[in-house]
């Protein structure tokens, strides 16, 4: 029975899978879960996706199909003493009836722990079916016990045909608008573009602008173009939290492009951070630590230009803070790219943690005391700037035990090109020296004291 006073989403809700719009690859023909539905068998399950995609609509045509009671509640405003209730409700009909309940839990990532393990015994031996629907990794926000006893339904964002599809049969059928509203081409490829994959998004946007449109004398349809359409939708809808996997999966996005010498993607990525109100100081943070690590010493000068562009963000913050990060994006992006310190400081850190820990050699020690000059601290140093080039020859500066150890081994890239030139000479002297060991020929400068 269709109820006028409804939203749309909700009179469009389809009412079994024939109806159900998206997530072929777990509800389509031969797939696991819609053979389970059909044979009314419904297991504990956590549906994952994005806002919009059908995870209540799911939940809700699983309990029909397994002849199971629905109950749906929200974590958000729920407790444990509802949560108990509801359960102890459940097992009371199991004993009487047989008929088995599907607690539907939406939001469930923001049960707490004890509040999730209220369910857990009851799921395990049956007196429930758990269905959970989450926005959130699972992996992270569902208890370990929960999670090994459900199955877990990854749901993905609709298409823009399926989109398309659902907007159409609103359009169309009679619990929807009934063929009252017209929607202009222009105005349904912005409608279904801009719901990012959410019907739901799609749904209420068409019902807004159907409302606020007026009837076009020459067909009696309430006409809708492409300035309501966008009046009903003002901004996208980002699928965006700051504290959740869109935060995540975007920065790495962002990483990924500029270490991957793309500007335009960078771009894209930056501007969706911005767009959808990440913290500033957070992106100019990623950014110092991008020219740092992947940029290194290819580019010595984007590391000044990250660092200038984090203090610039600090000072005047949203919306002006978005040109030195586009500034600092676009230079780190097509900045030449060494991880050659990267690579050294993970050799470095294993030998720290892998070999002896000598004392420091006696001559790279300071001798600011009589005893411990007496002791051979200092004896024997070399002032690197007493000799020719300001180099010290056949000079030793590591630990005898890890003597000839590489740890920065520059790239052919950028500035580190001549930092690789400039490092061979040196080796290569010093390797001269050491093998000659006919004494000190450079010695050191005239003048030199």
């Amino acid at each position: 029975m269709v109820t006028r006073g409804e939203p749309l989403a909700a009179r469009m809700r389809p009412r079994d899978l024939e109806e159900f719009v998206g997530q072929s690859h777990i509800v389509g023909p031969g797939r696991v879960l819609r053979k389970a539905m059909d044979a009314g068998q419904l297991p504990s399950m956590i549906l994952w996706g994005p806002p919009g995609t059908g995870k209540t609509t799911l939940a809700a045509i699983g309990a029909k199909h397994a002849k199971a009671r629905f109950v749906g509640i929200s974590a958000v405003s729920s407790g444990v003493q509802e949560l108990r209730k509801l359960i102890d409700d459940a097992r009371k009909l199991r004993q009487l009836t047989d008929q088995r309940t599907v607690l539907f839990i939406d939001e469930i990532h923001r049960f707490n722990k004890a509040q999730q393990d209220v369910v857990l015994p009851y799921a395990e031996n049956g007196d429930v079916i758990l269905l959970g629907a989450t926005t959130e990794n699972p992996s992270f926000e569902v208890n370990s016990a929960l999670l090994s006893r459900s199955r877990v339904f990854t749901l993905k964002p609709l298409t823009e045909d399926e989109v398309r599809s659902i907007v159409r049969r609103a359009l169309a059928e009679e619990r929807g608008l009934g063929g009252t509203v017209e929607l202009d081409s222009d105005a349904e490829n912005a409608l279904v573009a801009v719901s990012n994959g959410d019907a739901r998004v799609a749904l209420n946007a068409l019902e807004l602008a159907a409302d606020a449109a007026s009837a076009d004398a020459a067909h009696g349809k309430r006409r809708v173009g492409l300035e309501e359409i966008r009046e009903a939708l003002q901004r996208r809808s980002l699928l965006y939290d700051r504290a959740g996997d869109q935060h995540y999966d975007t920065i790495s996005a962002f990483i990924k492009s500029v270490r991957g010498s793309d500007p335009d993607a960078a771009l894209y990525w930056l501007m969706r951070m911005i767009d959808a109100g990440e913290d500033p100081m957070f992106v100019a943070r990623r950014i110092v630590i991008l020219a740092g690590e992947d940029v290194g010493l290819a580019d010595p000068q984007a590391l000044v230009i990250a660092s200038a562009a984090q203090q610039a963000t600090h000072l005047i913050g949203y919306p002006e803070a978005y040109y030195p990060l586009a500034e600092a994006t676009v230079y780190l992006a097509l900045a030449p790219k060494s991880d050659s310190l990267k690579r050294g400081l993970g050799d470095l850190q294993h030998d720290l943690a892998e070999t002896r820990a000598d004392p420091v050699p006696l001559h790279l020690r300071n001798a600011p005391t009589r005893l411990m000059a007496e002791l051979g601290y200092g004896r024997g140093y070399k002032y690197a700037h007493d000799y020719e080039g300001h180099v010290a020859p056949d000079e030793t500066y590591l630990p005898e035990s890890l003597a000839g150890r590489r740890y920065y081994v520059p790239t052919e890239l950028g500035v580190e090109a001549q930092l690789r030139e400039r490092l061979e000479a040196l080796r290569r002297n010093v390797t001269r020296t050491t093998q000659a060991r006919t004494g000190d020929t450079s010695g050191p400068r005239p003048g030199s004291g």
